[in-house]
């Protein structure tokens, strides 16, 4: 019987390398659907996975790229510009940190860099349609975000400032992107802009409301924010548009807390972890997307500071196939039910 969420899927940034068989889509897609993998997220920023400029340009080089992955037993769930969506907005704090993730030609100058990646991201809006898809995923950027602790206090419009020029830069690309017919789900991470529900709304308030601004739902940050993951989805549903399974624990502990510390990945009170090992709920999680109509893709990004990603991506398949849910189209207590009766309801009401 199908599910209505579709799955499992993988989103490949975390797997592509210079070996076999990492080092192709033709490769990493026959790996995947080894795995028991039915969809795989595309990153847009690895050249030797996906070549972006193209797929913007021909739909021979897109019926190339879904005839690689239907060969292999895929679908692409997404395309993803995580990074260059990073890109489209950088506080002057992280630019040498962030021009590793453009060319060269952009590097310390952060207006052309700015302009590379909203062209990039542009460009992906262009590509998924011509790959048939509806959904893409990304980040905001951040320029509020280094002033994320009121101390020393921030200076009067600082942070409404911050979202207007988000809004500024988004807006353009999120009609971009209405007349391709897709949309873009942001992951809510910390070291955006939009790293919770709060600052999601003030972003789609800055974007007018924008329907093309969605949700890729990711639960291990907000456990890590020690945010109520489940509730999100009580709120935001109508916004989700993609999903990332991954899981995460948080450890307390005298020494420290939610900031961890500047303690490495191991050693932090909050961590990220292969599916299965962490805190996440992820039946409540399942059951809240069914519940609400996602029938989108389920996809496993690993990150565990323990476990190889190897071990992660083949126990990733089998954990999220056990955790989707066919839908059922009947209630428990149809057998007791009967055809109203109105002279019934009356008798039984004293009417």
């Amino acid at each position: 019987m199908p599910t209505q969420i579709e799955g499992p899927g993988i989103f490949l940034a975390q797997f592509a390398g210079s070996e076999a068989p990492f080092d192709s889509l033709e490769n990493i897609t026959k790996w995947a659907a080894g795995l028991g993998y039915k969809g795989v997220q595309i990153p847009t920023f690895v050249g030797h996975l996906f070549d972006l400029d193209k797929a913007a340009e021909s739909d021979t080089y897109c019926d190339e790229v879904k005839g690689i992955c239907a060969d292999a037993g895929v679908e692409i769930t997404e395309l993803s510009t995580h990074l260059q969506g990073q890109l489209v907005a950088v506080n002057p704090a992280y630019d040498e940190a962030f021009d590793a993730f453009a060319p060269a030609s952009v590097h310390k100058n952060p207006k052309a860099r700015t302009e590379w990646a909203i062209d990039q991201v542009k460009k992906t809006a262009v590509a998924s349609r011509r790959l048939g898809l509806e959904h893409s995923v990304s980040f905001t950027g951040s320029l509020a975000f280094p002033y994320l602790y009121p101390w020393p206090q921030r200076p009067a419009g600082l942070i409404e400032e911050a979202f207007a020029e988000l809004g500024r830069r988004w807006t353009p690309i999120l009609d971009h992107y209405k007349d391709n017919g897709v949309d873009i789900g942001y992951e809510i991470h910390p070291g955006e802009d939009v790293f919770d529900g709060a600052t999601f709304e003030m972003f789609v308030d800055a974007c007018g409301g924008h329907e093309a601004a969605m949700i890729n739902y990711d639960p291990s940050h907000f456990l890590l924010q020690q945010l109520d993951y489940l509730e999100f989805i009580d709120i935001y549903h109508d916004r989700i548009n993609a999903f990332h399974v991954k899981d995460a624990e948080f450890n307390p502990s005298g020494r420290q807390g939610v900031y961890s510390g500047y303690q490495s990945w191991t050693n932090r009170a909050g961590r990220f972890r292969s599916l299965g090992d962490g805190q996440v709920d992820f039946s409540g999680i399942f059951s809240k997307m069914t519940q609400y109509g996602y029938d989108s893709w389920a996809v496993l990004e690993w990150e565990c500071c323990i476990k190889s990603p190897e071990q992660g991506a083949a126990e990733g398949a089998p954990f999220i196939e056990k955790h989707l849910i066919e839908v059922t189209g009947k209630a428990f207590d149809d057998f007791a039910g009967a055809e109203r009766d109105d002279a019934q309801i009356k008798r039984m009401l004293g009417l």
